[in-house]
């Protein structure tokens, strides 16, 4: 407890608050964005989340009482009180997160715990203090959100956390506190507003949302500094909007990488590799990239080729690339403990292994037998670990896929005192465990820039608040279940709240044995993800599109060539991601805050805000009840037109994923095609759902960073409802690629126009079915489809 306030002084956005027993600090970032920092171990932030942060002006006022100060802005109050206790209000001086004004008090539990451990039962731990702890008031009817890839449902309230990255391959359960990444963000939606905090500390911490007991929620861990963030809505898009200010956004990807990826633990030797290449092609299923597992290198050692399996790995990739394939490869951070392996010698010495506290290079097993680890910690090392991209690169590999970065370890996990430089602020693993696979990916992104100027795909397992800025997540060894298929829906949608947009789970299951129907319906939801992979384990059967029967492979087929036509759509969604860090599949309440019928459904969700996705997520179910928000929505399949606020059934066979899009919704779509780049991109098509809305379509060459010198085309599209006609307004707001569209297709969806005209004057239209299709240049136009 720090005690009584004595006296504090403002520096421009700082307040420093000096107390009995120590320093606490009050750090305006924005009108909505606080930072409350006690220094505890360092004097400063020393954030690894955090990158060249830049505070924005703000309106700032402040009043010193008797028993407090008030700091007021334009969006928030905060109050500071003696011990250092923290409140925020709104503007009306509503209470919006308030300390909690006691000590924990855990609810009871009764009982000797020996004599159920004796049978295996496994019982909790009781709740222990922590070196750190931040107890929140819960004022009632609060939801919670975020906190990355947990298991679970939606809203996590009533759920305790821990944040430290954790490899278990056993299956994942509800009761899980801890699994591969390490996000220590969450958002409150109470009374129809919404905040964010960010606990920025990177050793072990905990979260407990009201478990212990419902009048509070508190925060902690074992050391470090207390250092968090408050970050103001009112709405949700705006509590990530400012989360991912602090910590970064998703930045646009290479189209390929968003197209539909084959994976298997292990593709090995490449004359399988061929065969599933080959497999693709002839039964025109669309693919774009195919994974390298542990197998394609020599004894597992990293950056290195087996020469047996892939004699000549860039004829190997060479080959594939002119199929239309990427190939990407695993790469792990332990490194094989063998004395002439080039990576070993350089890393002995130059000293850029973990140590012993005596300065030993610290020894785990993982996969290629012994194996030291890589300090990403410190900066030199992070720039060999960059160099050594080129050795894949070279090779003709695409992007690179970092797993067992926890740190994995075969012989107990590492000790607390192994050592790490951390840039010039030495300190041990307890520190660094959660950053080791965030830096880990750091590193290979700025390697993979380096070499290829092109936008780097880098997919990594563990990782931590900020690595959205270097890497696609997904969320590790789940199985061939129904339940982790129904447990991936909110797993994805707290994801994309906790700033990573670029996110997937393995499509089918990794471990176990998929079924015929579980890939069926699992591809349905895949179709839909940012990360499209199918994942499988060894000695498991085998996974792919064309594994089972006929039927399997239709229902395979279809949704990945919906992906492909959907891509423009996608593409859009992370232009989105990156100017405003939204994610792409969105929990209903992100845009219908005003509804308390979406804050807790687990089994559907919004891809982007035009597109609302009804998966079916049980063995054996062949219909379903659907929450359609607020608004008219058109059945996907039938064009038939439902108004919302209400639940509708929906017949749904195994081939059918209910999909309804909003009225008055724009849709840019592509031609069929196997893989991007296998035609010219030179046509777009918008399908328009009657109503009234606006879109913004986004175009660039789709791998380079040109679009941040302006080469990128953004067109605006404006759809009116007229007694007679439907209007639509087609502009360019800019113009900077030259490659751009030849021609643009406006295709009215369920509705045969009697006449269109652009700018006034009739023109030749296409029917097709129930809809009407016409063709314009790309320029300034105005569409009337006349009805």
């Amino acid at each position: 407890m720090l005690g009584k306030m004595k006296e504090y002084l403002r520096r421009d956005n700082k307040f420093i608050f000096s107390f009995e027993n120590g320093e606490g600090i009050i750090e305006v970032i924005s009108d909505t964005i606080i930072n409350v920092f006690v220094p505890i171990k360092y004097k400063e932030h020393n954030s690894k989340a955090i990158e060249n942060l830049k505070i924005k002006e703000a309106s700032i006022l402040e009043k010193r009482f008797e028993d407090r100060v008030e700091i007021e802005t334009n969006d928030v109050v905060v109050v500071v009180y003696d011990n250092f206790k923290v409140d925020f209000y709104d503007k009306q001086r509503n209470p919006l997160c308030l300390d909690y004004d006691g000590e924990r008090s855990p609810f009871i539990r009764r009982g000797n715990t020996s004599i159920a451990e004796g049978e295996g039962i496994s019982t909790q731990a009781d709740f222990k203090p922590h070196k750190i702890e931040v107890i929140k008031k819960m004022l009632g009817d609060e939801y919670f959100y975020g906190f990355g890839e947990k298991t679970g449902h939606l809203n996590k309230k009533g759920y305790y956390y821990e944040m430290w990255n954790t490899d278990d391959p056993k299956p994942h359960v509800e009761s899980y506190t801890t699994l591969y990444k390490s996000i220590p963000f969450f958002i409150t939606l109470r009374d129809n507003k919404a905040f964010g905090i960010f606990f920025d500390n990177t050793f072990k911490t905990y979260f407990d949302m009201g478990k212990e007991n419902s009048s509070y929620y508190y925060f902690a861990a074992d050391d470090g500094n207390l250092d968090y963030y408050f970050i103001y809505g009112p709405k949700v898009v705006d509590v990530v909007e400012g989360y991912t200010y602090l910590t970064g956004r998703t930045p646009l990807p290479q189209m390929w990488t968003l197209g539909y990826q084959q994976c298997r633990w292990s593709y090995a030797p490449e004359s399988r590799v061929f065969e599933i290449a080959e497999n693709f092609r002839k039964r025109d299923i669309p693919c774009d990239v195919i994974y390298l597992d542990i197998d394609y290198m020599d004894g597992y050692r990293v950056f290195t080729w087996d020469k047996e399996k892939f004699n000549d790995p860039k004829a190997f990739t060479d080959r594939l690339k002119d199929m239309g394939f990427k190939v990407v490869t695993i790469i792990d951070p332990g490194v094989k403990k063998d004395k002439g392996y080039y990576v070993y010698d350089e890393g002995i010495e130059n000293g850029y292994f973990a140590t012993d506290k005596d300065g030993i290079p610290y020894v785990n097993e993982v996969w290629p037998g012994e194996a030291l680890y890589p300090d990403f910690s410190d900066e030199r090392v992070r720039i060999w670990w960059s160099e050594k991209q080129k050795v894949m690169i070279d090779s003709g590999v695409a992007g690179i896929w970092n797993d067992m970065n926890e740190p994995a370890s075969f012989r107990g996990p590492l000790p607390d005192d192994v050592q790490f430089k951390n840039d010039g602020f030495p300190t041990d693993h307890r520190e660094i465990h959660n950053v080791y696979g965030h830096l880990m990916s750091k590193a290979t992104y700025e390697g993979l820039k380096r070499y290829t100027n092109k936008r780097p795909f880098v997919i990594t397992r563990a990782c931590f608040a900020g690595t959205q800025k270097y890497s696609t997540v997904w969320t590790g060894d789940n199985h061939s279940f129904f339940e982790h298929l129904r447990m991936a829906v909110p797993m994805l949608l707290n994801l994309g709240l906790s700033g990573f947009a670029f996110c997937g789970t393995d499509v089918g299951g990794f471990q176990f044995d998929c079924t015929p129907e579980l890939l069926s319906r699992w591809v349905q939801v895949g179709c839909f993800t940012p990360l499209f992979r199918n994942h499988s384990c060894i000695h498991t059967r085998d996974q792919e599109p064309w594994a089972f029967d006929e039927k399997t492979e239709e229902i395979n087929r279809k949704y990945i060539k919906l992906r492909y036509k959907l891509l423009p759509y996608l593409y859009d969604l992370f232009y989105q991601a990156e100017e405003k860090g939204l994610p792409i599949m969105r929990p209903l309440f992100m845009h219908y805050m005003e509804d308390k019928n979406t804050y807790e459904l687990n089994d559907e969700f919004l891809f982007g805000e035009n597109i609302l996705v009804a998966p079916i997520l049980e063995q054996g179910k062949n219909f379903r009840a659907v929450y359609l928000p607020e608004g008219a929505w058109y059945d996907y399949w039938t064009g038939e037109r439902l108004e919302g606020r209400r639940v509708v059934v929906k017949n749904a066979p195994i081939d059918v994923c209910p999909i309804y899009i909003k009225a008055g919704s724009i849709i840019p779509t592509y031609k069929d095609m196997n893989y991007i780049g296998e035609i010219e991109l030179d046509e777009v098509e918008f399908e328009v759902y009657k109503g009234n809305g606006s879109y913004l379509h986004y175009e660039d060459d789709r791998e380079t960073f040109n679009y941040k010198e302006g080469e990128y085309n953004l067109y605006k599209l404006v759809q009116t409802e007229q007694k007679d006609f439907i209007n639509i307004d087609f502009s360019i707001l800019h113009k900077g690629y030259n490659k751009g569209y030849n021609k643009v297709k406006i295709r009215l969806k369920n509705i045969e126009a009697g006449k269109v005209t652009i700018d006034d004057v009739e023109v030749k239209v296409e029917v097709y079915g129930k809809d009407t299709v016409v063709t314009l240049e790309p320029k300034d136009s105005q569409i009337k489809f006349y009805i």
